[in-house]
């Protein structure tokens, strides 16, 4: 079975009693949450996060703490349980820990929607600054799910991909004409968002701009993506930035190597951007990290963040045969320069039929 696991020690931040306590998946979001203050200047002052706001994604939390559970429950003869079972494998346990942790007491709040559970939380964490009810917040997701009994209900679903034949690095193949499905990753992406006033007042460089964001249901199928549903999503955030599609000049795609997924998206972004979908690069990284579940969109705009500020295009890995019916310009193989990038945008679709866009645009100098 192909995965695309985290190799992390988080024993350095995380005290070994605390981390007793702590499922996988908020161990991960713990220490990105650490290098996202760290990186961003704020650690350094742990009081003046007190305000803040905790804004998280996760699907499944402790999955591997479920399976021990019923591995214990079930022997024969039962062996002794955790009491802390419950509190460890709830969804909110990555935003929970992450605001102990920092004592930070504004809103925590945790989004599961499946694939879409983060885009949804950097989303709404946006919009709580721009109303003025928050000037910074941590944002993003965490996922762990790679244990067995939760990969075997991914693999009955048959979209987990197999592996090709040049070798297990190369089955994550979105927008290929050989795709089998997704590579399974997990791991956690924390991004430090703040109100223009706030940043400026502590003189911190912003690295891009998060202008607009969009979501949307489908109220179609359980698992089936819809085109109209997802264009709809597209389409809001455009508006909620106040932009033209023709300003957009990078689509991150969520294109996760289904063959019927890919290509609803590829049909959904035809149908937003019209003509200008022709000349418009369209990637997806899971290509290189595999999907990540409720972590995937704040790695997804992470990764747009940085071809924001480095001006290059990221490519879709692997990319060696495209399906003609995806029929977009997917940035096979290789990065491309776009030192006139402006603006950005990344893709979010989930099984329930929960669609999220967000527009990010280039740090202004």
């Amino acid at each position: 079975m192909l995965l695309s696991p985290v190799d992390f020690d988080p024993d350095a931040l995380i005290p070994k009693l605390a981390g007793r306590f702590m499922a996988r998946v908020s161990k991960m979001a713990v220490v990105a949450a650490h290098h996202a203050l760290e990186a961003s200047g704020l650690l350094v002052s742990e009081a003046g996060l007190a305000a803040a706001g905790v804004y998280m994604g996760c699907g499944l939390g402790g999955a591997e703490e479920i399976q021990a559970h019923y591995e214990r429950y079930l022997a024969d003869p039962p062996r002794r349980l955790r009491a802390a079972t419950t509190p460890m494998v709830m969804a909110s346990g990555p935003a929970s820990h992450v605001s102990m942790r920092f004592g930070i007491t504004g809103p925590v709040v945790t989004y599961s929607m499946a694939c879409v559970s983060s885009a949804v939380a950097i989303g709404e964490a946006f919009r709580a600054i721009r109303h003025g009810y928050l000037d910074t917040a941590l944002a993003g997701g965490a996922e762990a799910q790679l244990n067995m009994g939760t990969l075997a209900g991914w693999r009955e679903m048959s979209v987990l991909a197999t592996e090709h034949i040049t070798g297990a690095g190369a089955s994550s193949r979105p927008f290929d004409n050989q795709r089998t499905g997704m590579v399974l990753g997990e791991g956690s992406v924390v991004l430090v968002l703040e109100s223009e006033s706030a940043a400026r007042a502590r003189g911190a460089e912003p690295l891009a701009e998060i202008v607009g964001y969009g979501a949307s249901g489908d109220a179609h199928n359980l698992t089936e993506p819809c085109a109209e549903g997802q264009a709809l999503s597209m389409r809001r955030a455009l508006k909620d930035a106040s932009i033209a599609g023709e300003c957009i000049g990078y689509v991150n795609a969520h294109a996760t190597g289904t063959i019927l997924g890919d290509r609803v998206e590829a049909k959904a972004i035809r149908n937003t951007f019209g003509s200008h979908a022709g000349k418009l690069a369209t990637s997806s990284t899971k290509s290189v990290h595999g999907h990540l579940i409720g972590a995937a969109s704040a790695l997804e705009a992470a990764l747009t963040v940085r071809s924001l500020q480095t001006g290059r295009i990221l490519p879709t890995a692997n990319l060696t045969d495209p399906d003609p019916e995806c029929h977009l310009d997917c940035v096979p193989l290789i990065g491309r320069e776009a030192p006139e990038l402006e603006y950005a945008l990344s893709n979010s679709f989930a099984f329930g039929g929960s669609n999220a866009t967000l527009v990010l645009r280039k740090a202004m100098a």
